[in-house]
């Protein structure tokens, strides 16, 4: 950095502070550099002309005046070889010798005028795009913005060029050599309608798991052992869906309160699996250790779903680090105000990337089709996807980004989970996106919420999330299974806590509890946190597995939070984003109390009811309309007293509501073109904290019932399987579910 007297005497032109200093320069000395080739882009080992092996470098920089490509050995000392040849806007070379293990990054050479979006700085080593691994840890000292982060005039501090060499302080990309084809691979392409999603951490599920060793805990290698895998084939899920594993980047403002960013948010690298998570070390071992537990988990008939955040990156706004994509060309990447110099952010963080762009539309369709058929994933969950839809300000379904993954060969053919919602205007687009696309539905999510706690004004809307949501997906050939079903998530309270606290618990992340929602819709039972109260207890684990019945019996796509299936708690907080610790990891000792492996094997019974019964996971809506001349439907609901409801009735608050699904009028047919048929179903679900009476409806709907399920027993390791008549009144519990299957 230039001295303060240079800077406070930089020459000020068209509005612009420019801080002078010494030029930064690396080795002089180094291998030749051959023309190579503009793709593909990112380092690639190959055998070159003459049939000498190395690494073909080929980086994207429109605008940028020189490009040096830096290498290092293992004392971190720098070698520059600038690369000379440019094809459209790619500069490329073709080193002989450099093999997988290399240490790499770039220095951009361009123009610095902040008010125009123009940010090079050479003095920054910047991280490739397509780096397939990293090695280091990004701790954002000063060196690493590439502006004067203590400027005096801290309104125009973005504006003053920083000239210090960020190398010694930043991580480096890694040559990766892998022809790893994938052919004995088998992936378990469960349909859409049969899937459970499991959300989980990969950290946190395996960070305190005593059957995992101890070496390859918080690892991938550890979610990829036996121990892991077998409790969650026990549970009967059939997809996890992986928090962040994208490199990122802490922010500044968590590590300087002695914080990490535990959940990923905050992308860098979207090659690269994050180097933390890695047993086998960060010279590019992660790659190959992320791939063995990809196969694991599909040998055990999983699949892996990424949840990926392409909507912005660790870069953050004018006044965060220059890290990778703000110094190779700013202005190509991010979306930029009308002034340039400061960014549009669509998503809360400080930046985002601009998709319109065909080169960041090029990055992030490279990296999705890298991870599918290079990494062996199944699918993607698109944190923030309506910043992805945005076409110049707006969100357009027919946005270039939907536009590629519609006609994509290979992403069309994977799942697709859009988190429907940015924070921009207009960016709340719950039911909105395209066919081949499914949706985090929070409808569903708020409305079950409100139920279990006796908040909904009338019963219409808990009928539609019950049944697929068709009011938000039956258009355009859409599906039930559009609907991603969700109670808890992440982000959040823990669905034990969402009974436990009426109120967020933030205090640890040490924002003085002012982050995270206030909108939890959540009751606390009785007592605020933990208690001894027996009653309080009794009804919370009622109220849990309500909530989890509920959403496992829906019809849709349903969506586990790691933990929730053994009561994990994170003590009321609702935002645990920063909290790499015993809060957020789940304490795998719960299973060890009767009362949390009583709510792990109710898990476990409603998902084998589930995978058992088509009726509980169809492919198409109910037409709710007589399908043969008896007069029988495929949906009807009913009333305590057991007669239909009416119009009046779905108007009016009740606290309790039955759903007939049959078994006779599924569409579809199976594999080999017969009908499916299944049992039909009669579900209770009673909310009011005394019992009520139930007549269970007669013929034509059923002579007999067999009560398969009670959420008002704590006992669930065998069915109730009591049978009732027709027309039979029963005493339903007070805040239960019962499930009667149709004998006769």
């Amino acid at each position: 950095m230039s001295s303060t007297a240079e800077q406070e005497e930089a020459p000020k032109t068209t509005g612009r502070v420019v801080a002078r200093g010494p030029a930064v320069r690396g080795e002089p000395e180094g291998p030749p550099v051959w023309p190579g080739a503009p793709t593909p882009l990112g380092a690639r080992f190959r055998v070159g002309p003459d049939g000498v092996a190395g690494t073909n470098f080929a980086l994207w920089a429109g605008g940028a005046e020189a490009v040096e490509l830096c290498l290092f050995d293992g004392q971190g000392r720098e070698t520059r070889l600038p690369l000379t040849e440019l094809t459209h806007e790619i500069w490329h070379g073709f080193v002989p010798g450099v093999r997988a293990g290399q240490r790499y990054g770039y220095r951009v050479h361009g123009r610095w005028d902040p008010w125009t979006g123009a940010r090079w700085n050479a003095a920054k080593l910047l991280l490739d795009p397509y780096a397939r691994a990293v090695d280091g840890t990004f701790t954002l000292p000063p060196e690493v913005y590439g502006h004067v982060r203590d400027w005096p005039q801290q309104h125009v501090a973005d504006t003053v060029r920083d000239d210090r060499d960020s190398a010694p302080y930043v991580p480096k990309g890694v040559v990766v050599h892998d022809d790893d084809d994938w052919a004995d691979d088998r992936r378990p392409k469960t349909p859409w309608a049969d899937s459970v999603i499991y959300e989980l951490h990969v950290r946190g599920f395996t960070a305190r798991h005593p059957g995992i060793p101890p070496e390859l805990r918080g690892t991938y290698a550890g979610l990829a052992h036996p121990a892991a895998i077998g409790h969650l084939t026990r549970l009967g899920v059939t997809a996890v869906e992986l928090l962040p594993v994208h490199q990122f980047a802490h922010e500044d403002h968590l590590l300087r309160r002695g914080l990490h960013n535990y959940w990923g948010y905050n992308s860098i690298g979207y090659f690269a699996p994050h180097a933390d998570y890695a047993a086998s070390g960060t010279a590019g071992g992660q790659v190959g250790e992320f791939k063995q537990m990809v196969r694991a988990l599909h040998d055990a008939g999983i699949e892996v779903i990424l949840d990926v955040v392409y909507n912005h990156t660790a870069e953050a706004g004018e006044l965060g680090p220059m890290l990778s994509l703000r110094g190779i060309d700013n202005r190509g990447y991010y979306r930029l105000q009308p002034d340039a110099r400061r960014y549009a952010d669509y998503t809360g963080c400080g930046n985002t990337l601009h998709v319109v762009q065909p080169q960041v539309l090029r990055l992030i369709t490279d990296s999705l089709r890298y991870w599918v058929t290079e990494m062996g994933v199944d699918g993607f969950r698109f944190d923030l996807a309506a910043a992805l839809a945005r076409s110049m300000h707006d969100v357009d379904m027919l946005s270039p980004f939907l536009a590629v993954i519609a006609q994509d060969p290979v992403l069309r053919r994977v799942k697709l989970i859009a988190e429907p919602w940015d924070v921009g205007s207009g960016g709340y687009q719950v039911g909105a996106f395209p066919p081949l696309w499914t949706e985090w539905n929070d409808h569903y999510r708020d409305t079950v919420r409100d139920f279990w706690r006796g908040a909904l004004p009338d019963v219409r809307d808990i009928g539609y999330r019950l049944t697929g949501s068709s009011d938000l997906y039956a258009w355009g050939g859409r599906r039930p299974y559009a609907s991603v079903n969700f109670v808890t998530a992440h982000d959040g309270f823990t669905l034990r806590d969402l009974v436990s606290y009426s109120h967020k618990h933030n205090e640890a992340n040490g924002e003085g509890n002012r982050d995270g929602t206030d909108d939890n819709r959540s009751w606390n039972c009785g007592a605020e946190g933990e208690t001894d109260d027996p009653d309080v207890g009794a009804l919370r684990l009622r109220q849990l597995r309500n909530l989890l019945t509920t959403l496992l019996l829906s019809t849709g796509v349903p969506m586990l939070v790691a933990g929730d299936e053994m009561g994990r708690t994170q003590g009321g907080n609702n935002n645990a984003y920063c909290q790499d610790n015993e809060v957020s990891w789940l304490d795998w000792s719960l299973l060890g109390q009767p009362r949390w492996r009583g709510l792990t094997d109710l898990t476990a019974r409603v998902l084998a009811l589930r995978h058992n019964h088509p009726v509980l996971r169809r492919r198409a809506f109910f037409a709710g309309t007589p399908q043969a001349p008896d007069g029988l439907r495929d949906l009807a609901w009913f009333t305590p007293q057991g007669s239909e409801m009416t119009e009046d009735d779905w108007y009016a608050p009740a606290a309790t509501l039955a759903l007939y699904l049959s078994g006779r009028d599924i569409p579809g047919r199976d594999a080999r073109g017969e009908q499916i048929t299944d049992d039909s179903f009669l579900a209770v679900l009673h909310t009011a904290h005394t019992p009520c009476d139930f007549s269970l409806p007669g013929a034509p709907w059923a002579g007999t019932y067999e009560l398969v399920l009670d959420t008002s027993r704590e006992d669930q390791s065998a069915a109730p399987g009591t049978v009732h008549r027709g027309g039979t009144t029963l005493s339903v519990p007070g805040r239960s579910v019962l499930l009667f299957r149709v004998t006769g």
